[in-house]
């Protein structure tokens, strides 16, 4: 190095390695070299969306660590990208992709505490639900995102991922399933919904409220999801070749019996009909009928954003739309997700009800 001239990151990283290194051969590590190694080791895994999206370009995992500075006092990250588009833009077959890549890396690396998934918003609820119905582990998966991007004044995807990251790195995260955290709040992916299209609080579990926050102190848990999911899950990505279609229609005063048989006549296996309460209008009764006449299952879920869908009778259908089953409290777009992967097991309706109960 000449005279006078400053030594670069690189040099001075190395040279900081290289003093570790003197002083563990001459008796000990360093205070900060121990502590960074007693840290439990996060892993991340990028998809892309807002939180990434700078004008202009978008931002590699490492650049969105490097945004958040304090984070490495909570866990040893280690980086990978899985895609860097916008949510809407990730198919169904790169979920599966996704789903079995960490379920692999929660599967081998046994010293991994957790895995923090990036995700776009606009399906942020969406990704989560399926990787809380298909990632088999015990140990955390955290959905995160941002509600603006990097380059916002309003910026807070930097608290979102230090967040995520520590609950990924909680021991109490553990056997939770999938969960999602936004705005310093952990919520169930099965619950969560976003409320909002721009504010930063967007993201609310409206029924049941969050399962714990994130405080400085410490992750606290205050409740525990009763339905299954994560390592109880009876759903195998490494069996599904592919996802079947499954759309949602709405239900509303002199809405058409003709969507319900064009999404049928299009390839439908699966239908969600979101409804106020489970019933139906009148004028879809036909399509309706079309639909079940194609062995099509239709199950119906409430858009009113609270309360349950029940099953009536001996068969568990309900019986305001004769021959549909029934979501339970599960909103329509998660009604969806949940169908898609029972249709890939069954089309028996008294087994697809109780998945519906219990997931």
């Amino acid at each position: 190095m000449s005279p006078g001239r400053i030594p670069g990151r690189r040099t001075a990283s190395l040279l900081i390695l290289l003093a570790a290194a003197a002083l563990v051969l001459l008796g000990g590590a360093p205070a900060w070299a121990q502590s960074q190694s007693a840290l439990p080791r996060v892993r991340l895994v990028a998809t892309g969306g807002t939180i990434a999206n700078r004008s202009g370009t978008r931002l590699s995992p490492g650049e969105l660590v490097r945004l958040a500075p304090q984070i490495e006092r909570y866990a040893r990250l280690e980086v990978e990208t899985f895609a860097n588009v916008s949510s809407g833009q990730l198919t169904l077959d790169q979920w599966l992709s996704l789903a079995r890549r960490v379920n692999d890396l929660l599967r081998d690396d046994a010293d991994c505490a957790g895995l923090v998934v990036t995700s776009g918003t606009d399906t942020l609820e969406e990704l989560a639900y399926f990787l809380h119905l298909t990632v088999c582990s015990e140990k955390p998966v955290v959905v995160v995102g941002a509600m603006r991007p990097p380059d916002s004044p309003a910026y807070a995807g930097a608290a979102n991922l230090t967040a995520a990251v520590r609950v990924a790195a909680a021991p109490e995260a553990r056997d939770r399933g999938t969960l999602v955290v936004m705005n310093d709040e952990i919520h169930a992916a099965r619950d969560v919904t976003k409320t909002d299209a721009l504010r930063l609080q967007a993201f609310q579990s409206r029924s049941t409220g969050p399962l714990g926050v994130v405080d400085g102190d410490r992750v606290a848990f205050t409740r525990k999801l009763e339905k299954r999911g994560g390592a109880q899950s009876e759903f195998d990505v490494d069996a599904i070749q592919s996802i079947p279609r499954v759309d949602i229609l709405w239900t509303y005063q002199g809405a058409s019996g003709d969507l319900i048989r064009a999404a049928v006549d299009n390839g439908a296996t699966g239908l969600v009909l979101a409804t106020a309460a489970g019933g139906t209008s009148g004028t879809q009764l036909d399509g309706v009928r079309y639909a079940l006449g194609k062995r099509v299952t239709i199950v119906t879920a409430t858009r009113t954003g609270a309360g349950r869908v029940a099953p009536t009778g001996e068969s568990g259908r309900v019986t305001a739309v004769p021959g549909t089953l029934a979501a339970d409290d599960l909103t329509p777009i998660k009604a969806r997700i949940l169908l898609m992967l029972a249709l890939t097991k069954t089309t028996d309706a008294r087994e697809l009800q109780r998945m519906f109960r219990e997931y």
